[in-house]
């Protein structure tokens, strides 16, 4: 499998993960043409696309995913609370299937393993994605890691996970104290510090890749919060052999061969 972070932030969110027979996209949060500009510039033709899942209803999300589903003719998975609470936004789509957390769905040539996390959504959702041997984890706009998305996350081959806020930057900055709160809640987003944590209980050799994504660019700084993840692998193998990539909101991550710790071409991180 290979895996590419389309952007990842407030303004927009996609993951991109490839076999070699199809595609899927997590969440399309970018609009249709910035999305379709993405694709093009990783090479990927939108009518490969078998399959779009929903992580959640925020706008940051699912702002693409209407128009895309329906001029390709793509199906829509996501649990029924996130498609009722983002129908104003998604409109009509060609096909839609509900996911219930728990319960693996075979699409394609993957599996598709949806489970519950902490945010302040509907019904959010993050996903392990598997095909073969190979394991993806796809979990950002996390509140807090409950017992459930460590276990869920264990054993991956790349995980891409929120790293969104230093606290010190975030409580020193000019967000409403209502928002700080929001943020720091257990139904917002991880900081640097929290990301570091989760990948410590949930390392194994097993784990090439780390992605951090959701970076806030008032309250982050791309330097901190790779730092705070590599420090943490750190001290779980000496050497660490996993590989900390950053994601970014204005362009496409690298893109990378899961199987491998190697990176086989692809968006420069430069």
């Amino acid at each position: 499998m290979r895996v590419c972070v389309l952007g990842s932030g407030s303004a927009g969110n996609s993951v991109l993960v490839s076999s070699s027979r199809s595609s899927i996209l997590i969440d399309i949060g970018f609009s249709a043409k910035n999305t379709l500009e993405r694709l093009s510039h990783l090479g990927c033709d939108p009518r490969d696309i078998r399959a779009i899942l929903l992580t959640h209803e925020h706008i940051d999300h699912i702002r693409g995913v209407g128009i895309i589903a329906r001029k390709f003719h793509i199906p829509v998975f996501a649990t029924a609370a996130t498609l009722l609470k983002g129908h104003a936004v998604l409109g009509n789509l060609p096909e839609r299937y509900d996911l219930s957390t728990g319960m693996i769905s075979d699409i394609e040539d993957f599996k598709v393993n949806p489970f519950s996390i902490p945010h302040d959504a509907a019904d959010p959702v993050g996903y392990i994605i598997e095909n073969e041997n190979t394991r993806i984890g796809v979990c950002t706009d996390l509140g807090y890691p409950t017992g459930l998305v460590r276990e869920k996350i264990k054993s991956c081959d790349a995980l891409i996970l929120e790293s969104n806020h230093d606290v010190k930057m975030l409580m020193a900055g000019p967000y409403p104290w209502h928002i700080k709160q929001r943020i720091r809640s257990r139904v917002g987003h991880l900081s640097n510090d929290d990301a570091s944590e989760l990948l410590k209980s949930v390392w194994s050799p097993k784990l090439k890749h780390v992605l951090l994504a959701h970076l806030s660019k008032e309250n982050n700084i791309p330097e901190l919060a790779s730092m705070a993840a590599e420090e943490a692998l750190f001290g779980c193998s000496i050497p660490c052999e996993t590989n900390v990539h950053m994601t970014y909101q204005e362009k496409c991550s690298l893109i990378i061969d899961v199987s491998s710790r190697i990176l086989k071409g692809g968006i420069s991180d430069d």
